[in-house]
């Protein structure tokens, strides 16, 4: 598990490979991040865009940039929580991502940048 907490929102990531979605023989390994967003802060958040680097140990970087997640751009109340789950596909046995997304403070309307910890994606059976 990774967190990270900026301008009040903590961001925690917990990953799982997907065996069944994998295809080792053909070099795809599929993983499953699972993502936590509380808002400490007194007032209203909106996560607006998502902008991810996606590094594949024997690939070139992939850079995905969008609106919201996963189809939705959820506000987040003070104290509360939004999570969500979504996959990555690689073509190595080692990889990771970071990040950051776009909230608006909406109190002020101000937007600002909470940075995603870097989490790992490596096939179980790599470090063995």
């Amino acid at each position: 598990m990774n967190t990270a907490t900026t301008e009040g929102v903590q961001i925690t990531v917990t990953t799982r490979f997907r065996n069944d979605l994998s295809n080792i023989g053909e070099n795809q390994y599929f993983f499953n991040y699972h993502v936590e967003m509380q808002n400490f802060n007194e007032f209203n958040v909106q996560l607006l865009h998502r902008d991810w680097y996606i590094f594949d140990s024997l690939n070139e970087p992939n850079f995905v940039s969008g609106e919201g997640v996963i189809g939705e751009q959820p506000v987040i109340r003070p104290d509360e929580k939004f999570s969500y789950t979504s996959g990555c596909e690689l073509f190595s046995e080692i990889g990771f991502m970071k990040g950051f997304y776009t909230f608006k403070n909406l109190q002020t309307g101000k937007l600002f940048q909470v940075y995603i910890p870097i989490f790992h994606l490596i096939y179980p059976y790599k470090m063995n």
